[in-house]
């Protein structure tokens, strides 16, 4: 099997408001004090920005009028999960992902945000400092967050 078989394809959206903060939610399934910005994976013939408003408004109840790209990634990124959740997070055998990123503008106010959705992945949500993120994610994923913090630093 090659290489990028192992890892599911998706995207992820860096989510700046006014005050230049990101938001993160904590996952429901999860009850650890981990929080991450919205992603998910792409469908089969779904373009990765069509993925990344999709994601936004099934995770966050924003709607894509209120999403304006200010970046795009130039490189596709992954992680890698740990042994132990190899299996368990997707029922397939990925290993990790390997994700489209984007740094997109909030046009809205925070009440445009309502993670109450039809099937709800966070169980509360917030705005912090970029970059503060690699601090409070999941280790796994720490690298990838300093990635996205130092290669979007223009935008921060």
């Amino acid at each position: 099997m090659h290489d990028t078989n192992l890892y599911r394809r998706g995207v992820g959206v860096m989510l700046l408001n006014s005050e230049r903060k990101v938001w993160v939610g904590a996952r429901i399934d999860n009850r650890a004090d981990f929080w991450q910005m919205p992603q998910g994976g792409i469908d089969e013939g779904e373009e990765p920005w069509a993925t990344a408003l999709r994601e936004l408004e099934e995770e966050t109840g924003i709607a894509p009028r209120l999403v304006e790209q200010v970046a795009v990634h130039p490189e596709r990124l992954r992680y890698s999960l740990p042994s132990e959740l190899v299996g368990v997070i997707w029922k397939k055998r990925w290993i990790g992902q390997e994700q489209d990123w984007f740094l997109c503008r909030f046009l809205g106010t925070d009440a445009d945000v309502d993670i109450a959705t039809a099937h709800p992945e966070f169980r509360e949500w917030k705005w912090v400092d970029p970059l503060k993120l690699p601090d409070i994610i999941v280790p796994f994923k720490r690298a990838l967050y300093r990635r996205l913090i130092e290669d979007f630093a223009e935008y921060l």
